[in-house]
Protein backbone atom coordinates (compact mmCIF):
# COMPACT_ATOMS: atom_id res chain seq x y z
CA UNK A 1 0.00 0.00 0.00
CA UNK A 2 1.23 3.26 -0.74
CA UNK A 3 2.31 5.65 1.99
CA UNK A 4 1.09 8.87 0.19
CA UNK A 5 -3.17 9.36 1.99
CA UNK A 6 -5.82 11.82 1.73
CA UNK A 7 -7.75 12.99 4.49
CA UNK A 8 -11.39 14.36 5.39
CA UNK A 9 -11.41 17.01 7.80
CA UNK A 10 -14.17 18.51 9.79
CA UNK A 11 -13.61 20.51 12.42
CA UNK A 12 -10.21 21.84 11.02
CA UNK A 13 -11.26 25.67 11.55
CA UNK A 14 -10.86 25.58 15.70
CA UNK A 15 -7.84 25.81 17.83
CA UNK A 16 -6.81 22.04 17.87
CA UNK A 17 -8.52 21.40 14.60
CA UNK A 18 -5.97 24.13 13.13
CA UNK A 19 -2.80 22.77 14.87
CA UNK A 20 -3.71 19.09 13.15
CA UNK A 21 -4.33 20.69 9.77
CA UNK A 22 -0.72 22.38 10.25
CA UNK A 23 0.62 19.29 11.02
CA UNK A 24 -1.11 17.51 8.20
CA UNK A 25 0.56 19.97 5.71
CA UNK A 26 3.91 19.55 7.53
CA UNK A 27 3.66 15.77 6.26
CA UNK A 28 4.65 14.98 2.63
CA UNK A 29 2.65 12.00 2.86
CA UNK A 30 -0.62 13.58 2.80
CA UNK A 31 -1.78 14.83 -0.74
CA UNK A 32 -4.66 16.18 -0.36
CA UNK A 33 -6.63 17.51 3.03
CA UNK A 34 -10.04 18.30 2.10
CA UNK A 35 -12.22 20.81 4.74
CA UNK A 36 -15.86 20.66 5.34
CA UNK A 37 -16.88 23.48 6.93
CA UNK A 38 -20.17 25.22 7.33
CA UNK A 39 -18.73 28.80 6.31
CA UNK A 40 -16.74 29.10 3.09
CA UNK A 41 -12.56 29.46 4.14
CA UNK A 42 -9.65 30.60 2.27
CA UNK A 43 -7.68 27.52 1.92
CA UNK A 44 -4.05 27.90 3.68
CA UNK A 45 -2.23 25.82 0.46
CA UNK A 46 -5.02 25.23 -2.14
CA UNK A 47 -2.54 22.97 -4.29
CA UNK A 48 -3.41 20.62 -1.34
CA UNK A 49 -6.51 21.93 0.48
CA UNK A 50 -9.99 21.80 -0.99
CA UNK A 51 -12.85 22.99 1.00
CA UNK A 52 -16.13 22.15 1.03
CA UNK A 53 -19.28 23.81 2.40
CA UNK A 54 -22.69 21.88 4.07
CA UNK A 55 -25.20 22.72 5.99
CA UNK A 56 -24.61 20.20 9.05
CA UNK A 57 -27.84 20.50 10.22
CA UNK A 58 -29.31 19.78 7.03
CA UNK A 59 -31.45 16.05 7.22
CA UNK A 60 -29.25 15.22 4.31
CA UNK A 61 -26.19 15.92 5.52
CA UNK A 62 -24.62 13.04 6.60
CA UNK A 63 -25.60 11.03 2.74
CA UNK A 64 -23.68 14.36 1.34
CA UNK A 65 -20.75 13.49 3.36
CA UNK A 66 -21.02 9.84 1.91
CA UNK A 67 -21.10 11.17 -1.26
CA UNK A 68 -18.17 13.35 -0.94
CA UNK A 69 -15.78 10.91 0.99
CA UNK A 70 -16.74 7.90 -2.12
CA UNK A 71 -15.52 10.48 -4.35
CA UNK A 72 -12.05 11.12 -2.38
CA UNK A 73 -11.49 7.35 -2.25
CA UNK A 74 -12.31 6.64 -5.90
CA UNK A 75 -8.44 9.03 -6.21
CA UNK A 76 -6.98 5.65 -5.34
CA UNK A 77 -4.91 6.98 -2.39
CA UNK A 78 -5.56 5.72 1.54
CA UNK A 79 -8.20 7.90 3.03
CA UNK A 80 -8.55 8.65 6.42
CA UNK A 81 -11.20 10.68 8.20
CA UNK A 82 -10.78 13.43 11.37
CA UNK A 83 -12.95 15.37 13.60
CA UNK A 84 -11.71 17.98 15.82
CA UNK A 85 -15.25 19.32 16.28
CA UNK A 86 -15.31 21.02 19.94
CA UNK A 87 -17.03 23.64 21.45
CA UNK A 88 -13.94 26.13 22.80
CA UNK A 89 -14.73 28.58 25.29
CA UNK A 90 -18.59 28.94 26.41
CA UNK A 91 -19.20 25.41 26.99
CA UNK A 92 -20.58 26.45 30.10
CA UNK A 93 -23.15 28.35 28.70
CA UNK A 94 -24.61 25.46 26.32
CA UNK A 95 -27.08 23.21 27.63
CA UNK A 96 -26.75 19.89 27.02
CA UNK A 97 -29.13 18.78 24.25
CA UNK A 98 -26.92 21.68 21.97
CA UNK A 99 -23.45 20.24 23.13
CA UNK A 100 -25.46 16.44 21.83
CA UNK A 101 -26.35 18.42 18.80
CA UNK A 102 -22.62 19.32 17.91
CA UNK A 103 -20.73 16.67 19.53
CA UNK A 104 -22.89 13.58 18.84
CA UNK A 105 -25.07 14.60 16.07
CA UNK A 106 -22.79 16.59 13.57
CA UNK A 107 -19.84 14.38 14.47
CA UNK A 108 -21.87 11.17 14.45
CA UNK A 109 -23.40 11.75 11.34
CA UNK A 110 -19.86 12.46 9.63
CA UNK A 111 -18.69 9.53 10.61
CA UNK A 112 -21.52 7.43 9.41
CA UNK A 113 -20.93 9.20 6.14
CA UNK A 114 -17.45 8.01 6.01
CA UNK A 115 -17.84 4.93 7.03
CA UNK A 116 -20.28 4.22 4.23
CA UNK A 117 -18.30 4.98 1.66
CA UNK A 118 -15.82 2.87 2.53
CA UNK A 119 -13.16 4.69 5.11
CA UNK A 120 -11.61 2.39 7.26
CA UNK A 121 -9.28 4.79 9.96
CA UNK A 122 -11.06 7.38 11.84
CA UNK A 123 -9.40 10.30 14.17
CA UNK A 124 -11.39 11.76 16.93
CA UNK A 125 -10.36 14.22 19.44
CA UNK A 126 -12.30 13.69 23.36
CA UNK A 127 -11.58 14.82 26.01
CA UNK A 128 -9.87 13.12 29.19
CA UNK A 129 -11.99 11.07 31.46
CA UNK A 130 -14.97 10.89 28.60
CA UNK A 131 -17.57 8.94 30.15
CA UNK A 132 -21.05 8.46 28.90
CA UNK A 133 -22.69 8.01 32.76
CA UNK A 134 -20.30 10.68 34.02
CA UNK A 135 -22.13 13.48 36.53
CA UNK A 136 -20.13 15.93 34.93
CA UNK A 137 -22.01 17.52 31.57
CA UNK A 138 -19.21 18.10 29.33
CA UNK A 139 -17.33 14.18 30.16
CA UNK A 140 -20.69 12.88 29.62
CA UNK A 141 -21.48 13.98 26.01
CA UNK A 142 -17.57 13.63 25.08
CA UNK A 143 -18.66 9.85 26.27
CA UNK A 144 -21.48 9.73 24.04
CA UNK A 145 -19.59 11.06 21.00
CA UNK A 146 -17.19 8.41 21.84
CA UNK A 147 -19.79 5.96 21.26
CA UNK A 148 -21.39 7.51 18.43
CA UNK A 149 -18.27 7.11 16.62
CA UNK A 150 -17.70 3.65 17.99
CA UNK A 151 -21.18 2.40 16.66
CA UNK A 152 -19.96 3.22 13.04
CA UNK A 153 -17.60 -0.02 13.40
CA UNK A 154 -14.09 1.61 11.93
CA UNK A 155 -11.53 -1.56 11.78
CA UNK A 156 -9.45 1.23 13.36
CA UNK A 157 -10.32 3.63 15.41
CA UNK A 158 -7.77 6.17 17.73
CA UNK A 159 -9.67 8.32 19.78
CA UNK A 160 -7.37 11.43 21.40
CA UNK A 161 -8.41 12.56 24.96
CA UNK A 162 -6.08 15.68 26.07
CA UNK A 163 -5.99 17.17 29.42
CA UNK A 164 -5.51 20.77 29.44
CA UNK A 165 -4.27 22.17 26.39
CA UNK A 166 -1.87 24.76 26.36
CA UNK A 167 -1.28 27.13 23.37
CA UNK A 168 -5.18 27.12 23.34
CA UNK A 169 -6.92 30.63 23.19
CA UNK A 170 -9.86 29.05 25.16
CA UNK A 171 -7.71 27.74 27.83
CA UNK A 172 -7.10 30.49 30.82
CA UNK A 173 -3.90 31.10 31.56
CA UNK A 174 -4.64 29.86 34.91
CA UNK A 175 -5.69 26.43 34.09
CA UNK A 176 -1.95 26.48 32.13
CA UNK A 177 -0.40 26.89 35.45
CA UNK A 178 -2.69 24.22 37.41
CA UNK A 179 -2.04 21.54 34.33
CA UNK A 180 2.12 21.86 35.92
CA UNK A 181 0.96 20.60 38.83
CA UNK A 182 -1.10 17.95 37.98
CA UNK A 183 0.53 14.82 36.45
CA UNK A 184 -0.68 12.10 33.75
CA UNK A 185 -3.72 12.52 31.51
CA UNK A 186 -5.13 15.58 33.71
CA UNK A 187 -2.40 17.80 33.23
CA UNK A 188 -0.98 19.41 29.82
CA UNK A 189 -0.32 19.00 26.46
CA UNK A 190 0.47 21.94 23.93
CA UNK A 191 -1.69 21.88 20.96
CA UNK A 192 1.02 21.37 18.59
CA UNK A 193 1.73 17.86 20.22
CA UNK A 194 -1.98 17.03 19.71
CA UNK A 195 -1.41 17.50 15.85
CA UNK A 196 1.73 15.74 15.35
CA UNK A 197 -0.02 13.03 17.21
CA UNK A 198 -3.02 12.94 14.83
CA UNK A 199 -0.83 12.69 12.03
CA UNK A 200 1.42 10.19 13.34
CA UNK A 201 -1.74 7.63 14.05
CA UNK A 202 -2.27 8.54 10.28
CA UNK A 203 1.05 7.45 9.08
CA UNK A 204 1.95 4.53 11.35
CA UNK A 205 -1.39 3.07 12.10
CA UNK A 206 -3.40 3.03 9.19
CA UNK A 207 -3.11 -0.66 8.77
CA UNK A 208 -3.55 -1.49 12.26
CA UNK A 209 -6.99 -2.78 13.62
CA UNK A 210 -9.38 -1.89 16.56
CA UNK A 211 -9.82 1.02 19.11
CA UNK A 212 -7.28 3.20 20.51
CA UNK A 213 -7.16 5.53 23.03
CA UNK A 214 -4.52 7.90 23.79
CA UNK A 215 -4.12 10.69 26.65
CA UNK A 216 -1.34 12.99 27.25
CA UNK A 217 1.90 10.54 27.57
CA UNK A 218 0.06 7.81 24.86
CA UNK A 219 -0.21 10.76 22.30
CA UNK A 220 3.47 12.33 22.76
CA UNK A 221 5.19 8.53 22.48
CA UNK A 222 3.57 8.53 19.57
CA UNK A 223 4.74 10.81 17.41
CA UNK A 224 8.22 10.83 19.66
Amino acid sequence: MSSSFRTIVIGGTGQVGGSVVQALLATAECREIVMVTRRPITPADPARMRNVVMDTGAADFEARVSDLAREVVASGDRVTAISCVGVGSGTAQWSEEQLKQLEVGVVGGFARGVRAAGITQFCLLSAVGAASRSRIKYVRVMGLKEEAVQAADFPRLAIFRPGIIVGNAHTPAWAGWLGKLVPGPWGNIGQRDIGKAFVAEIVKNGTQAGVAFFDNRAMRRLFG
